[in-house]
């Protein structure tokens, strides 16, 4: 399998580890409480997402791979709501019910994108109270099947029997990797990878001076501990990962803007399990499962990335001069986030066959009314339908390569059909624009626009300057 590879589909992975609930309560705080000092937030919206090892595993299903989840819950509602959520989320849920103990149930209450407080509803798993034993059998059950093992440390007990599961792995020659939660390493020896935050290793190996230091003393918890290598993740610094005998790969953070930071560490897991699963090589999954995390943080909770983010987000690292060119599925998650970021989105479409100094002034104008601006562009058989059978001059690949080239133009988009009224109206920009040559009632997709609450804009087009001036003009001097 190539060693930079996109495609999920084939890996197969298990996760095993604390699984959890999250749940979040969004509302508005405009008052404090006459009964104490505190802020009262008025609810008006609650949404349940899987938590803990249930995240790392959505992270996996996420980017297409057939991921199982292994692990115990409460005999509850919360139980019939993860899994639920996790089997539409294509996750195969291996549950083992506890009939006395609560599904572990995180709730975050958020106003104004800011976390005001968290209420946790969990008792730890001990041997007293679950059975370790099943666990273990159906562990070895699903191993034969499975391309990658990841353990999801959240310290709730799950993985009491941690070195039995790494010795069973080992046995089949499946790779294991860690996110560790125990100070006490040991317990993880025989592991493939371990994935430590800076806080975790540093609680281990002590303060860190340098990545030289870092670096020895990685190297020599590889040496003790038998890992094949460490990934430590250092928040702004992006992450380091280690093996003994090789270079070390030092890679920054890809996150610009931070919204948070919960569940980074399970994208970072998922990924780097699903990629070695594809058949990446480790230094390959490193750089994706650190380019996921970028991507991530900037969602508000414990947040997944799909293929399509992820090789948007590699494009624009290796600064591939189409980066700005997206499918219509692209543009829209980045629409989403863009939007959740707070950015104003402004969109208008056309031909744009020979880029002239008109296009260039319109663009740079109709980008002044917000943050981002999206260019829909006519493909080759609407503009033949438009413009008749001599045009268009340049190819769709053409146009939307020069177009995304501009200063001004943050993503270019191609449709089909002779108006954008369709794409127009499921991208949903704040700001429509369009030249002054047009009314704005009948402008294409305004309605739509309007009725969401946006602007329509008519600019002023550069007198002097169109494409068939132009042609006409190249026509008279070739005569």
């Amino acid at each position: 399998m190539h060693p930079n590879t996109l495609d999920f589909s084939e890996a197969r992975v298990l996760v095993v580890g604390d699984i959890m609930l999250d749940s979040y309560w969004f509302g508005n705080t405009s008052r404090i409480s006459p009964e104490a000092a505190v802020p009262i937030v008025h609810v008006r919206q609650t949404e349940n997402r899987p938590g803990g090892a249930a995240n790392v595993a959505l992270n996996i299903s996420s980017l297409g791979s057939q991921v199982t989840l292994l692990g115990f819950t409460g005999n509850d509602s919360e139980s019939e709501k993860l899994e639920t959520a996790l089997e539409e989320a294509n996750v195969n849920c291996a549950f083992l019910d506890v009939p006395n103990l609560p599904t572990i149930n995180k709730i975050r209450i958020i106003s104004r994108n800011q976390q005001m407080l968290r209420l946790d509803f969990e008792e730890k798993f001990h041997a007293e109270n679950v059975d370790l034993t099943r666990l273990l059998e159906l562990y070895e059950e699903l191993l034969p099947n499975v391309d990658v093992v990841i353990l999801s440390d959240y310290a709730k007990g799950t993985l009491n029997i941690g070195q039995d599961l790494i010795n069973l792995a080992n046995a089949y020659k499946i790779p294991v990797l860690i996110d560790p939660k125990s100070k006490d390493f040991s317990i993880y020896s025989g592991a493939t990878i371990i994935t430590p935050n800076l806080d975790e290793f540093e609680a281990v190996v002590g303060p860190i001076s340098s990545e030289e230091d870092l670096v020895a003393k990685a190297e020599q918890l590889c040496k003790k501990y038998d890992f094949q290598a460490v990934l430590v993740t250092r928040g702004a610094q992006g992450m380091s990962l280690i093996c003994p005998d090789e270079m070390p790969l030092h890679l920054p953070t890809k996150a610009r803007e931070v919204f948070d930071v919960t569940g980074a560490g399970d994208t970072v897991i998922g990924v780097l399990g699903a990629a070695l699963a594809a058949g990446n090589n480790l230094a390959s999954a490193t750089t994706l499962a650190n380019t996921a995390a970028g991507i991530t943080v900037k969602k508000l909770g414990a947040a997944t990335v799909s293929p399509a983010e992820l090789r948007r987000a590699m494009q624009r690292q290796e600064q591939d001069p189409e980066a700005g060119i997206l499918s219509e599925e692209e543009l829209l998650i980045e629409v989403a986030e863009a939007k959740n970021r707070g950015e104003t989105i402004v969109m208008t479409n056309g031909c744009f066959d020979i880029l002239h100094a008109g296009h260039v002034s319109y663009l740079e104008e109709a980008k002044s009314f917000g943050t981002r601006l999206i260019v829909a562009v006519n493909d080759d058989a609407s503009v033949q339908r438009l413009k008749g059978p001599e045009r268009p001059i340049n190819s769709l690949e053409q146009r939307m390569l020069v177009l995304s080239a501009l200063r001004s133009v943050d993503w270019v988009v191609p449709f089909s059909e002779d108006t954008p009224e369709r794409i127009i109206a499921n991208v949903a920009p704040d700001v429509l624009v369009k030249g002054n040559d047009y009314k704005v009632d009948e402008i294409a997709g305004a309605k739509s626009v309007l009725d969401r609450g946006g602007r329509v804009e008519t600019v002023p087009l550069l007198e002097g300057f169109s494409t068939s001036g132009l042609l006409k003009q190249i026509q008279d001097n070739e005569s």
